[in-house]
């Protein structure tokens, strides 16, 4: 740690300190006051226009999000508040955030702000159409692996880690010690509430960094017929015990075709909201491994509701005052498809680098290879350089929404299944997905053409001077050029 760093950390420690302070005398008016003075202070991290609105939000006590803020303070344990605000804003927002720019230019390769990883592949719930549930208690990472991982990732500039699975808490004991030792991280893990204690709220919150994303389908009926009899019940007792502790918590959801309509509806996200939720993660069903349910993957009419319902919830005036990030549909901002290194890339619980938790390819192994060796290697850069795989970032996914491009990704570079239990080959998985990507292709061309979309910022290998001379009288359609192989 040097000097300059110490000394910055500091700094924020005493300042975040006074100002929740500060806050907790006179919340909302209190932060009114914050909103208009922050901007010098952030300003080479967000940009201009990101000020303004926060300005106007703040000053509106009815609007959502100064509901969602004002929930934060007054129900969050004030330690966590402080240790996020210090590992977001200096340590991910400002070193990160420039060690990750700098990396990507220097590497000449996609580094990530976001890695995945699992503690170990066993599971005590056995859940419908997940693979995890077929892969048994025979991997798992090691204290020191874990701890490898953490730190070539944040000499690559990334401080935000997801923990997934199996069941991360299995191995509870050496995740809070991973916590505990990279403070100037935030760790997100995925867990299904079996075995959250009262113990276990108070180490999460004496360290500070840790969230906890609870797996839930609903209410009993529907979150039980995936997850197994019992599962709702331990879920809602688990966040009960985490309201209590004060500790931040939010939910996971694998929406289906079956549980879809109970997800989004008010009453659900009301009780969510309810129990101490602050966030809610939502994840379409994807049709990976051997034995998954083609049947659960929403339809396109079911999706596009969606699409629709998630922008009214996130509305100042309408929605609701919880955070909801739907991965597949918000594409648009973040310009596409993540995976691979863009934005994180996943390791499994044998070690293996695969460039999303969803697509269980790779070629690299972190007991063979570095992080930036894997993204460095055939199939992260095949990622780099093909990405975005479709400009209607509605359609983001080279499996689900356009499967030809994982068949190519994967033919060109060679990669291996890392299937856990039973290998399944690229065609094998992309078959399943030619139906649905047909079929939601013109929905999404339709809502993609009719909406308005922000503006991402984003440079993909194409806009480099080096991609420019690869894509130099390329149809962007092709198979066979440099920039496709």
């Amino acid at each position: 740690m040097n000097l300059t760093y110490k000394i910055q950390k500091q700094s924020m420690s005493f300042i975040v300190d006074r100002l929740l302070k500060y806050i907790d005398k006179n919340p909302h008016a209190n932060i009114v006051k914050l909103s208009r003075v922050i901007e010098p202070v952030f300003s080479k991290i967000f940009p201009p226009e990101n000020f303004k609105k926060i300005k106007a939000i703040a000053e509106d006590k009815d609007n959502v999000w100064t509901q969602f803020a004002l929930s934060i303070i007054n129900d969050v344990d004030k330690n966590v508040i402080k240790q996020m605000l210090i590992s977001f804003g200096i340590d991910a927002g400002y070193y990160g955030t420039k060690a990750v720019r700098t990396n990507r230019e220097k590497y000449k390769c996609n580094i990530p702000f976001n890695i995945l990883f699992d503690p170990t592949s066993a599971c005590n719930l056995n859940c419908k159409g997940c693979w995890a549930a077929e892969y048994g208690h025979q991997q798992s990472l090691s204290l020191e692996e874990m701890q490898s991982i953490v730190t070539q990732g944040k000499e690559l500039g990334c401080h935000f880690y997801w923990l997934t699975g199996g069941e991360p808490l299995i191995k509870k004991k050496e995740v809070l010690e991973i916590c505990r030792n990279n403070k100037d991280c935030i760790f997100l893990i995925f867990t299904n509430a079996t075995l959250i204690d009262e113990e276990f709220c108070k180490q999460i919150n004496e360290i500070g960094n840790i969230t906890l994303a609870l797996s839930l389908e609903g209410y009993e009926e529907s979150n039980d017929y995936r997850r197994g009899e019992g599962a709702y019940k331990t879920t809602v007792k688990a966040m009960d015990m985490l309201k209590k502790h004060r500790c931040i918590f939010g939910v996971s959801v694998c929406y289906t075709s079956k549980n879809l309509p109970v997800v989004t509806s008010d009453d659900f996200v009301d009780f969510l909201i309810n129990k101490g939720a602050k966030y809610m993660l939502n994840f379409n069903y994807m049709p990976v491994g051997h034995d998954a349910d083609v049947s659960l993957v929403p339809s396109p009419e079911q999706r596009k509701e969606l699409y629709f319902w998630n922008k009214k919830m996130r509305d100042g005036k309408c929605g609701k005052p919880i955070f909801i990030m739907d991965f597949q549909n918000d594409g648009e901002y973040v310009g596409g498809c993540i995976a691979g290194g863009r934005n994180y890339f996943h390791i499994n619980s044998a070690g293996d680098i695969e460039p999303c938790v969803f697509i269980h390819f790779s070629d690299s192994n972190i007991r063979t290879h570095t992080l930036l060796e894997a993204l460095q290697g055939p199939l992260f850069m095949a990622y780099y350089k093909n990405q975005p795989f479709n400009d209607n970032h509605l359609r983001p996914c080279p499996m689900l929404e356009n499967p030809e491009r994982l068949r190519e990704l994967v033919k060109n570079t060679g990669a291996k299944s890392s299937d856990l239990v039973r290998q399944e080959t690229a065609d094998e998985l992309c078959d399943k997905c030619v139906e649905y990507a047909e079929k939601w292709a013109p929905v999404a061309e339709d809502i993609w053409n009719s909406t308005k979309h922000r503006e991402t910022h984003t440079q993909y290998y194409r806009d480099t001077e080096e991609g420019k001379k690869e894509f130099s009288g390329c149809t962007g359609n092709c198979s066979n050029c440099n920039a496709h192989k």
